[in-house]
């Protein structure tokens, strides 16, 4: 079992920055590639970007290329993503989820290929 814990969230101005966390709770953290994924009011869950297990490789929509950044720390099995220059589009909740098949290179983008998630937390960045 693996329980994942997100923190971070809050309320932001446009513009401004946030940097969220997701902290692992069980075993085998340092060999599951991670990713953040959002969901607004009345869309679909959707990816936002992803590491692998050894942070040596990381991608991210387009949407949010450029202004966010993943990275991870194994020895705290936590990993980050930090948000610059905000939009009120990026306002989700935001989870953090375990990709289920192991991969040194191969960060999927499909939610369905994830077994393990957080309870998720909210970001609103107003206008």
């Amino acid at each position: 079992q693996v329980q994942l814990v997100e923190s971070g969230g809050g309320l932001v101005q446009a513009g401004g920055s946030l940097r969220l966390s997701c902290v692992s709770a069980g075993r085998s953290f340092d060999s599951k590639n991670m990713a953040w994924f959002r969901q607004a009011p009345g869309k679909e869950r959707e990816f936002v970007g992803g590491i692998t297990w050894s942070g040596s490789r990381t991608d991210y929509a387009d949407s949010v290329k450029g202004r966010f950044t993943i990275s991870r720390d194994n020895a705290e099995n936590t990993v980050f993503l930090q948000m610059n220059s905000l939009k009120p589009e990026d306002t989700a909740v935001y989870y953090c989820a375990t990709q289920r098949s192991p991969s040194y290179y191969y960060i999927n983008r499909d939610s369905r290929e994830y077994d393990y998630w957080g309870q998720g937390t909210q970001v609103t960045v107003s206008s």
